[in-house]
C-alpha cells in the first residue's frame, strides 16, 4: 500500500472509531423539530460523527415500543453505542413504574448487545408544571436503578425557565418543545457525549435557525 493511501486509511479508520451510533426511542417530544438531526448538526460543527436512528410515535410510552417489538430487533442487529429512551413526563406512580420496569428490560437487552441505555428526562406541560420535581426524581432514580446513563434535559429546562432570560422552551401548545427547547435538549446531550468539548467555541451563526442570541447565551451558560 502506498504511503499516502495508508495515511488516508488510518484517518478514515480513526474517524469511524470516534463515531457514536444512537437509537432514539420515544414519541413526539423527540421527533418534534427532529431532535436527532439537531444533535447530528451540532456534532458536525465540532467535527464529531454521530449516526442516529429514530423509532418514535405519537403518545407512545416505552412499554408500547416493547409491545410492538421493533426496537428489540433494531438493538439486536444494529450495533448501537447508545439507546436513548423517552416517554411522557412520568411524574405519577404509573409513569414511574413504567420508567423502572421498561428500563429494566431494555437495560438487559442493551447489555447483551454492547449498547448503553440512556434515559432522556423530559419536562411536564405548563399545566402540570407543579409536578416538575417528581419528573426529575423519577427519571433520576430509574436511571440509577437500571444502571443507565441520564440526559437530564428536564432539569436544565426547569433552570432555564426559572431564569426567564430568553425565548420560551415551550411550543404553542405549552407542552411540545419550541425550536429553542429542542436545541437545549440537543446541546445538553452533545455535552454529555463529548464532555471535553468547549461549547464556548460554538458559533451562534451556525445554530441561529433554532435559537436567538439571548437564549443561546443562556443555554450555553447552563450546559457548559
Amino acid at each position: 500500500m502506498k504511503k499516502h493511501s495508508l495515511v488516508l486509511f488510518l484517518f478514515v479508520f480513526s474517524f469511524q472509531l470516534q463515531a457514536q451510533k444512537i437509537l432514539f426511542v420515544g414519541n413526539s417530544l423527540t421527533y418534534t423539530n427532529d431532535l436527532p438531526s439537531i444533535l447530528k448538526k451540532i456534532a458536525k460543527i465540532h467535527k464529531k460523527n454521530i449516526e442516529t436512528d429514530m423509532v418514535c410515535y405519537p403518545n407512545y410510552a416505552i412499554v408500547d415500543h416493547l409491545d410492538q417489538g421493533v426496537i428489540q430487533q433494531k438493538i439486536a442487529t444494529n450495533n448501537y453505542d447508545y439507546v436513548v429512551i423517552q416517554q411522557g413526563p412520568s411524574s405519577q406512580e404509573e409513569g414511574r413504574k413504567m420508567l423502572f420496569d421498561s428500563g429494566k428490560v431494555l437495560s438487559a437487552l442493551c447489555e447483551k448487545y454492547n449498547s448503553k441505555l440512556v434515559y432522556y428526562m423530559v419536562w411536564p406541560s405548563k399545566r402540570y408544571y407543579f409536578t416538575f420535581d417528581k419528573v426529575i426524581k423519577n427519571h433520576t432514580e430509574a436511571a440509577q436503578k437500571n444502571n443507565a446513563l441520564l440526559f437530564p434535559v428536564g432539569k436544565l429546562w426547569k433552570q432555564y425557565e426559572t431564569l426567564k432570560n430568553g425565548t420560551s422552551l415551550y411550543g404553542p401548545d405549552l407542552f411540545h418543545p419550541s425550536k429553542t427547547g429542542s436545541f437545549l435538549a440537543a446541546i445538553a446531550m452533545f455535552k454529555q457525549l463529548f464532555p471535553d468539548e468547549d461549547l464556548n467555541e460554538l458559533s451562534f451563526k451556525k445554530v441561529k435557525k433554532w435559537v436567538n442570541k439571548k437564549s443561546f447565551k443562556t443555554i450555553l451558560t447552563l450546559v457548559n
